[in-house]
């Protein structure tokens, strides 16, 4: 039973925001909060385009949200950094919407580097100088992963990512998880075991060790010396998507490739299919213009030794004898019909010669041939022939028969040339 109901008092019940506004008027009625200085390492700091500043003061035990408006932020010499121990004036006060408490600002001097950072330079500058952050120690990605390891944590917002990222550019790939703890004190442990369990048993082409944005205390385990070494000594490459891409630790530096966030970090690990469809039409066509050309060189060749052979084989031989044969053949014959056409016109001028001078055209011109009745031979000559000797007279027409009753001998012709 409570206070008020003992006194039998109805309590008042409160609206947020009135409870905000109350807590408010309170802090900012006691002037030890309205104008104080207080001492802390700054993180996550922060300078939107409004031009307010915005940060977290931390300590070992606590941390406190600060806000600085853009014109105080003004006259400030240099903005504190990430790590930096300092020392901040201002007053306290609430944000009501939010109900947040918080120091408002108005002026900040350093007071040193902080403890955090500090460790922080002093392994990042150890692990420097024995040559883990050398860049021909690290190794290149494979160009086609079959298999990636990620090491974070299975409920985190940083796998959910990194296989979003996956399924789009490289559904292909298969993926293997090694759960672990990203922040608190069981995280470096666990970021070991993880790198060792993937290298011993799955041996993935590549690991991502990755996880969200947080404070410099959330990210500490991957500023732990035993991580780093495990990241060194992993035989899978290893990229770091760790936080955001302000954010820079050990594990950046040692890593074979560092990306800026998880899932940046799937995308360096993996190629884009789009590209790699781009990239595979233009194989498929440069296979298919070499098909094209080796084809028709492949004809062009056959073809010639298709000529080549046909003009060497017997049967072109044999055909070309042939010809040959058919050539010399109507060459012969084109021969003898020559020659046997100059052999008829030879006999018909001969002919033509023959009926010219022949007995049959000298009688046709008044000449006769005689000859002798008892033994029919010709007479040329008046000695042939005796007074009463019987005769035989042929002319052109005909012959009749005669007797010889006297002879005269006459002068002998003379031969013409």
């Amino acid at each position: 039973m409570s206070f008020f109901q003992i006194l039998g008092i109805e309590p008042k019940i409160w609206s947020v925001a009135d409870l905000n506004r109350y807590v408010r008027q309170a802090l900012e009625s006691d002037y030890r909060l309205q104008d104080l200085w207080v001492m802390g390492e700054a993180f996550n700091v922060s300078r939107p385009s409004s031009g307010h500043l915005y940060f977290t003061l931390k300590d070992s035990e606590a941390s406190l949200r600060c806000v600085m408006w853009r014109s105080e932020v003004a006259d400030l010499k240099a903005l504190p950094r990430d790590g930096e121990a300092i020392e901040v004036h201002g007053h306290i006060s609430v944000y009501e919407a939010g109900g947040q408490y918080q120091l408002y600002a108005d002026d900040i001097r350093p007071a040193g580097i902080g403890a955090l950072f500090e460790e922080f330079i002093r392994l990042r500058d150890r692990l420097e100088k024995e040559g883990l952050f050398d860049p021909e120690r690290k190794r290149p990605l494979p160009a086609w992963p079959k298999r990636i390891g990620v090491v974070t944590s299975p409920t985190g917002a940083a796998l959910r990512d990194v296989l979003n990222v996956l399924r789009r550019r490289y559904p292909l790939v298969e993926v293997i998880l090694a759960p672990t703890p990203v922040q608190g004190d069981e995280a470096p442990g666990g970021i070991v075991s993880a790198l060792s369990a993937l290298n011993s048993y799955s041996q993935p082409d590549l690991i991502l060790l990755v996880r969200g944005g947080g404070s410099i205390e959330d990210l500490w385990a991957f500023n732990d010396e035993a991580v780093a070494r495990a990241i060194v000594a992993s035989e899978s490459p290893v990229v770091s998507g760790v936080g955001h891409e302000t954010d820079v630790i050990i594990s950046d530096y040692v890593a074979d490739v560092r990306a800026p966030t998880p899932s940046a970090a799937a995308e360096v690990a993996t190629p884009d299919r789009d590209v790699l469809a781009d990239e595979l039409a233009e194989v498929r066509n440069a296979l298919e213009r070499a098909y094209q050309n080796r084809l028709r060189e492949l004809r062009h060749t056959y073809r010639d030794r298709l000529v080549r052979l046909r003009s060497a084989s017997p049967r072109a031989q044999v055909a070309n004898a042939r010809q040959r044969v058919d050539e010399a053949i109507h060459r012969t014959t084109a021969a003898l019909r020559h020659n046997l056409a100059l052999r008829q016109a030879a006999v018909a001028r001969l002919g033509q010669t023959l009926r010219a001078v022949g007995p049959s055209a000298v009688m046709a011109r008044g000449y006769s041939v005689v000859t002798r009745d008892k033994d029919g031979t010709v007479v040329r000559s008046i000695a042939q022939v005796e007074s009463g000797e019987g005769i035989n007279v042929r002319v052109s027409d005909g012959s009749f028969a005669a007797q010889v009753t006297s002879s005269e001998k006459g002068d002998k012709p003379t031969e013409q040339n």
